[in-house]
């Protein structure tokens, strides 16, 4: 994995968080504009060189926006062609922008081409591509396509702001028709479809946009965002996964029960608890919401492995742990269920019990797996204390997750989240959440996100993020008396709006370091 790219996905995110941290959208496209405007300079005199900015409705053409004003500063003429109507611009940044040039009369010209048709000829040395940047997946519409053929036509140098339009940024594929630029000046990180699309790319600068890179290491909204499937009005059941909870025992019945309602919180369309027969029944009467499979026994063992193969049929993800407890026969079992899930390639968590039993195992995991230790938990799976000091504990967290090619998600006062080469802390959630059951929740959260698909290192960073601020407005609407249930009504209210949480938490200047 090249920790030195960044993919669309991840500056989504980075995008999203760096405003839940204080740094605004508005500022991210200034320093982008800015620093491209910069590097143009450099290399053209504003006496001897017109510029034309071809932008576009969204986030790239407000970094030609800016891009456009700074050059207009340092002395040069500039023509801005916007690819539609300024009714239709969609970013909210980017139309602030667009509105301060309004009054810029003498250094910038404006024109909007609503179609084809009005496409002029360009007369200019430097042609700015800021049309659609990253985040490109079919093939560009008119008038965009039209314009970019028009950009090539052009003889002129070309300067392509983030990614060369028309170009997959994560796969460097042409999409139809892309510009051909010159330089690139690509911004905060370069994207990996550049290096698979020379020809297209030009030489290519990388260029800050005032996102420091310890930023890349916290949880945020952004996290949230880009792992919440939309829900089209032609979805039908089982669409949104089907998670499986495996636990209880004759002393717990309320850990899955939290699992699974959280996990339907969080938009799994059917959770299945599979636990011992009395134990099931507590769980039906406590929630119906909740299907149950009756197990034989007082506890998970092997006799009900038959079951439990027929319900992993069906599953797309699976949660073991939660209230299990730690019968020999049940360590047996758990084992034997992970080698099956594996064996299908099925999505699991493991936590509480089913962590323990996994301990003794002492092999790496063959599926997409994700391990939801405490500082307890942890030492019993790994033989290791954990140091109180954070980077410390970050560089044993990822050296686990390494070594068991799972995703580690370490439950402290600062989570803590890696697959062995990325790593997230997250500074959601409060000391009230020490209450039996959060973890519970935080299981249910993170295993319907694997029954949808979503990658286990996403799923556990948003999972993260998402537990610790619905325990944190838990708190805030009752105090440190809350109990886990409390937690389960927020979890979609922090998933439909997760930057709220900015005002309940204004402060992150607690020391985690």
């Amino acid at each position: 994995m090249n920790l030195n790219v960044i993919t669309t996905r991840e500056m989504q995110a980075l995008d999203a968080n760096a405003e839940y941290y204080g740094i605004s959208r508005l500022q991210l496209m200034e320093n982008a504009g800015r620093n491209t405007a910069a590097e143009i300079a450099t290399r053209f005199n504003p006496k001897k060189a017109k510029i034309a900015v071809f932008c576009g409705l969204g986030g790239n053409g407000g970094d030609g926006f800016v891009t456009a004003r700074h050059l207009a500063c340092q002395g040069f003429k500039v023509t801005v062609y916007l690819a539609g109507k300024a009714s239709q611009i969609t970013d909210e940044a980017a139309r602030k922008n667009w509105e301060s040039l309004q009054v810029l009369r003498e250094s910038v010209s404006l024109h909007q081409i609503s179609d084809s048709s009005l496409i002029p000829d360009v007369k200019a040395n430097v042609l700015v591509d800021a049309l659609l940047g990253t985040g490109l997946k079919g093939t560009p519409r008119p008038p965009i396509s039209q314009i970019i053929r028009k950009i090539n036509e052009t003889d002129a140098f070309c300067v392509a702001v983030d990614v060369p339009s028309g170009i997959n940024s994560e796969s460097g594929k042409v999409l139809g028709e892309a510009v051909k630029a010159d330089l690139t000046v690509t911004l905060h990180k370069p994207k990996p479809g550049l290096s698979k699309a020379e020809k297209y790319t030009g030489q290519l600068v990388v260029k800050p946009i005032g996102i420091p890179e310890e930023l890349e290491k916290l949880t945020g909204p952004g996290d949230v965002k880009i792992v919440v499937k939309p829900r089209p009005p032609e979805s039908h059941k089982s669409d949104f996964g089907r998670l499986l909870i495996i636990g209880g025992s004759e002393t717990y019945s309320g850990a899955p029960a939290l699992a699974a309602l959280a996990a339907l919180r969080t938009g799994v369309d059917l959770a299945v608890v599979a636990a011992p027969r009395e134990t099931a029944y507590a769980i039906s009467s406590l929630a119906p919401d909740l299907i149950t499979v009756k197990l034989d026994g007082e506890y998970l063992s092997g006799t009900n492995m038959s079951v439990v193969r027929r319900l992993l049929e069906k599953a797309t993800a699976v949660v073991m742990g939660p209230g299990l407890g730690l019968h020999r026969e049940t360590q047996e079992a758990v084992l034997n269920i992970m080698k099956t899930a594996e064996a299908q390639k099925i999505p699991l968590l493991l936590d509480a019990d089913g962590l323990k039993a996994f301990a003794t195992s002492k092999h790496r995991i063959e599926s997409p797996a994700v391990l939801t230790p405490h500082a307890g938990e942890y030492e019993i799976l790994t033989g290791t204390k954990l140091s109180q000091n954070v980077q410390e504990r970050i560089e044993n967290v990822q050296r686990t997750a390494q070594d068991l090619d799972a995703v580690v998600l370490l439950k402290s006062h600062v989570d803590m989240v890696s697959d062995g080469f990325r790593v997230k802390l997250n500074l959601t959630g409060n000391p009230g959440m020490t209450v039996g059951g959060t973890g519970d929740v935080l299981s249910g959260i993170v295993g319907a996100f694997l029954a949808q698909g979503v990658d286990p290192f996403e799923a556990a960073v948003a999972g993260a993020f998402i537990n610790g601020a619905a325990g944190d407005f838990a708190v805030n609407e009752k105090g440190c008396h809350i109990v886990a249930s409390d937690l389960l009504n927020w979890i979609p209210r922090v998933m439909e709006n997760p930057m709220s949480h900015r005002e309940l938490k204004k402060d992150f200047s607690f020391g985690i370091w």
